[in-house]
């Protein structure tokens, strides 16, 4: 058994020194063949692909991939990083995925965790992050039930569950490793649209031996390629849109989120367009542009619904046109066409009438910028960009009427406190002037965050709303703590969201994590609540009674520092500046007005296939025929 560690120890201090094993092997410091477990091919193989950081929680299901990461640690190959739910470990490595483009592993034992991690890797999914999953599975022998395997007689269940909701594979044999981390590679690392992946490891597969394993098998990291159509038809299809339309659109999703804001600028102003944007790419094109609408959708504002609704060529540009990005498909009402550029041709195929440009959107722009200067005449109307703005400054003044007002008497609270917006826009505040990152939980504050954010560049506010995931915000800070940048990541959440995942409180200690929780809280599902109001004029089992003592909860834990936000904004600036000056993870409760009063939110500016709106709303879709 020595002589095994030992040759393990041996392989994890190479490739950590030569960076694969081909380069490892060329230089004759590991044999080409070798006797290798599945367990340690699996690291070896996730290491040669650069992934070195590994998160989750053993479990009986994974004791043999637990010994091998013991090992290639102990030789500061790899990193492994217990947490204290799987959802939160699969946010964490979102986010790092997200924010630093550095591939993880999330690793879970059978059964319950790995459903866990799975549910947490929707983020992912939805918002086309590679992470790799390690999951343990029942043994191959099926020699009976294995505790925590789906309670069901067939077989390989769980690998059914999970490729129907992406790509997996199970190591039903040792020498299956190559395929499986071939097709991940292509699957985490693919340059059209990433996704994760999820690799299940049979408890009793993993031990075995592989003899005489051909270490110059294992698959490297491909690199990413930008794909573009060579369509000439496609593109003289949409120069002849853009050229014969006078009142454009451009809306971005997080397809777009790696295009250059200088080219966007020049496309906006080369074909006098107004700009849009989604959620998740706050900054791409800075707000202080005058074509810079801000964002749309069923929860957009007031000019970027209008650019939408009265465009005559709307260009969608990285969106898989989610529902309440574009209003359940009806917030083109007035296009003639759509111009839709993605990598990904099922996206492509979203709208009816539309030229469907494929391709890495930035290399799409470019070859559309030099077909419109080569372009004998562009139409143009000079009212256009005119009575966007107007709408802008209309938008503008509607949300300064909320920050002049921003206190108000709250019945359940029994005192005069911050509303929601008002108190979110001092954050905001607060944050950009130290250059904070902000991620925004799902919910109300996620809601009214990414309409009331006004960033100037790129990457400074992450919201979540790919699934939407209650808890995303305050799990993925640990992502900051294991970056090794020195970033400062501010996670604004509602009570609701905070209570799906409040292991963060320990996690934060354990691995040093810096920074800061706003938790705003109105003791309800307020985003809900309001919902069912607006559709029912009754709430339903979304409103709580229960007085939570968030300081008491966040200094239950020695390391963690609670602060009291107060009912003003000078009360709560002070405490912003309190908790940003705390050498570790500071958490500030802020309890916020819920009610009637029109000053409290604000507010929605487009449609929603939901609820009691559905039969307007999809009579309006058909209509419009997009």
């Amino acid at each position: 058994m020595n002589e095994i560690i030992e040759q393990r120890r041996k392989r994890a201090k190479e490739i950590k020194t030569y960076g694969t094993l081909q380069k490892a092997v060329e230089a004759g410091s590991l044999k080409q063949f070798q006797d290798i477990s599945l367990s340690e091919a699996v690291v070896l193989g996730l290491l040669n692909q650069g992934v070195r950081t590994f998160i989750g929680i053993f479990g009986h299901g994974m004791t043999d991939v637990g010994e091998i990461l013991r090992i290639y640690e102990e030789e500061n190959a790899i990193r492994t990083v217990n947490v204290r739910n799987e959802v939160e470990a699969s946010h964490v490595a979102s986010m790092l995925r997200w924010k630093y483009n550095e591939v993880s592993a999330v690793f879970t034992s059978i059964g319950p965790g790995a459903l866990q991690a799975v549910a947490g890797s929707l983020v992912s999914l939805s918002n086309g992050l590679g992470v790799y999953y390690l999951m343990g599975d029942e043994t191959s022998h099926s020699e009976g039930p294995n505790m925590q395997q789906i309670p069901k007689r067939e077989q390989e269940l769980f690998l059914r569950l999970f490729s129907t909701l992406g790509s997996a594979y199970s190591l039903h044999t040792p020498e299956a490793v190559f395929t499986a981390l071939k097709r991940g590679d292509a699957t985490v690392n693919g340059g059209v649209k990433q996704s994760p992946f999820y690799m299940l490891l049979p408890m009793n597969i993993q031990p075995k031996l592989m003899k005489d394993c051909n270490l110059l098998e294992f698959p490297q990291r491909s690199q990413e390629s930008k794909i573009i159509s060579t369509d000439l038809n496609l593109f003289n299809d949409a120069l002849e849109s853009i050229c014969n339309s006078t009142r454009i659109t451009v809306k971005t999703g997080g397809g777009a989120a790696n295009v250059s804001p200088e080219v966007l600028e020049e496309f906006l102003d080369l074909i006098d367009a107004a700009y849009v944007h989604g959620p998740q790419v706050p900054g791409l094109y800075p707000y202080s542009k005058l074509r810079n609408m801000g964002v749309g959708g069923s929860k957009g504002s007031i000019c970027g619904n209008y650019a939408m609704n009265e465009c005559d060529l709307m260009i969608v540009i990285g969106a898989r046109g989610v529902c309440q990005w574009d209003s359940s498909g009806t917030a083109y009402r007035k296009a003639r066409k759509i111009i839709n550029i993605n990598c990904d041709y099922d996206d492509l195929g979203q709208y009816n009438n539309s030229v469907r440009l494929q391709g890495d959107a930035q290399e799409v722009i470019l070859k559309l910028i030099d077909l419109v200067k080569n372009a004998k005449s562009k139409s143009s109307d000079p009212e256009w960009l005119k009575e966007c703005i107007n709408k802008r400054n209309e938008w503008d003044s509607f949300k300064q009427l909320r920050y002049d007002n921003p206190v108000l008497e709250d019945e359940k609270w029994k005192k005069t406190i911050l509303t929601e917006p008002a108190a979110i826009k001092k954050a905001v505040d607060f944050a950009d002037v130290y250059g904070c990152i902000k991620i925004f939980d799902a919910g109300d504050v996620q809601a009214n965050g990414f309409q009331i954010v006004t960033d100037e560049k790129p990457g400074q506010t992450i919201t979540e709303t790919g699934a939407s995931y209650m808890g995303f915000a305050v799990s993925s800070m640990l992502a900051f703590a294991l970056s090794g940048k020195n970033e400062y990541p501010m996670a604004f959440t509602g009570d609701g969201s905070f209570m799906m995942n409040p292991q963060i409180l320990i996690d934060a200690v354990q691995h040093k994590l810096k920074g800061m929780i706003v938790l705003f809280d109105n003791r309800r599902m307020g985003a809900i609540t309001s919902l069912q109001y607006s559709q029912y004029d009754k709430e339903y089992k979304t409103d709580d009674a229960v007085v939570v003592d968030y300081v008491q909860m966040a200094e239950s834990v020695k390391g963690v520092k609670g602060f009291y936000g107060g009912e003003t904004i000078e009360e709560l600036e002070k405490a912003l500046k309190q908790a940003y000056e705390y050498d570790g993870l500071s958490l500030i409760h802020v309890p916020v007005y819920y009610g009637s009063d029109e000053l409290s939110g604000l507010g929605a500016f487009g449609d929603w296939n939901v609820g009691n709106w559905c039969e307007r709303v999809q009579k309006l879709k058909h209509e419009i025929g997009f």
